[in-house]
């Protein structure tokens, strides 16, 4: 693999301030175009496709490829579940506001072990992303690009597992910068 790009979807279509990492939301499909076109002007040819999936991400993977015959589809049917957001539980569909300072500082004060909302810690993120890393590299022929076509936490887990880090223990390690909707990243080499 030469290189690895990290996409985060395009906007969701979902009130500001909404907790929704699993939930099945649409893009904003004018969002969706504008990243279309932009990336497509972006990618290296034959790139290898992966995407999480959610609509947000599979839509945008699909219409990547109407434009892109060259992109090639590396994702199982329906997406690679290792791409998607992490998954928080009861509080998905809620306002942050509406989860309380209560809850969200219990989630901050054992960040490494706690799963908000009965879903999935940090770390069970940091596993699956490490395993779809792993996969990636050996899926992925050397000189071929590969894209991943996914969410905020799935490329700061990235960002982190880059840097050597596995397992993350405080709240603070976790990196607070990140693309914003529609944006990417490269990262060179495996």
């Amino acid at each position: 693999m030469s290189a690895l790009w990290l996409v985060r979807h395009p906007r969701a279509l979902v009130a500001p301030g909404v907790c929704y990492g699993r939930l099945d939301v649409a893009a904003d499909p004018e969002h969706q175009r504008q990243v279309r076109d932009q990336l497509a002007e972006q990618l290296p040819w034959g790139a290898a496709l992966h995407h999480s999936p959610r609509q947000r991400c599979a839509k945008l993977a699909q219409a990547l490829r109407e434009v892109r015959p060259d992109l090639q589809s590396a994702s199982p049917a329906g997406g690679d579940p290792d791409l998607a957001e992490m998954d928080f539980g009861s509080w998905e569909g809620q306002t942050w506001d509406a989860l309380g300072e209560a809850a969200l500082s219990a989630w901050t004060a054992q960040f490494a072990d706690h799963a908000p909302g009965g879903g999935e810690t940090v770390n069970q993120v940091m596993q699956r992303v490490e395993r779809a890393l792993q996969r990636t590299r050996v899926q992925t022929p050397e000189g071929q690009a590969a894209v991943w076509i996914t969410h905020a936490g799935v490329i700061r887990a990235v960002q982190l597992l880059r840097q050597g880090v596995r397992h993350v223990e405080r709240a603070t390690q976790w990196p607070t910068q990140g693309p914003a909707c529609g944006e990417w990243q490269c990262c060179e080499g495996p």
